[in-house]
């Protein structure tokens, strides 16, 4: 009997020290950084066609975007491709990472039909 409480209260060791090693790692992963700019600088500004301009803040799968048309949050959706990321709400859709320096982006007002295609400044 000595024997199997033994074995089951060393199995347990092991497991309890394995957990604790998975919650270690786990709490050194960070999540990769949508835009490269430090946050010193500032959000990046776009310029874009119809005379719009906004700025723009990623975190946690949204995009904060700032302009004269107001505030939107818009969520990352599936799609893009390669650095290309896409983001939505009811009332707009973004592409971020569009062009071959990635710094085009395309807005898409949904309620009032208006596609811009845009660049960051």
């Amino acid at each position: 009997m000595k024997q199997h409480s033994g074995k089951r209260m060393a199995c347990a060791m092991t497991l309890a020290g394995l957990l604790a090693l998975a919650g270690c790692a786990g709490m050194n992963r960070s999540a990769p950084l949508e835009s490269p700019v430090s946050a010193s600088s500032g959000p990046p500004v776009y310029a874009c066609e119809q005379n719009l301009k906004f700025s723009v803040s990623f975190a946690n799968d949204t995009a904060v975007l700032k302009g004269a048309r107001g505030d939107d949050v818009l969520l990352r959706d599936a799609g893009g491709q390669g650095a290309q990321t896409v983001y939505s709400n009811p009332r707009l859709r973004a592409e971020f990472g569009l062009g071959a320096s990635g710094r085009e982006a395309v807005l898409q007002y949904l309620q009032q039909p208006l596609m811009a295609r845009c660049l960051r400044d």
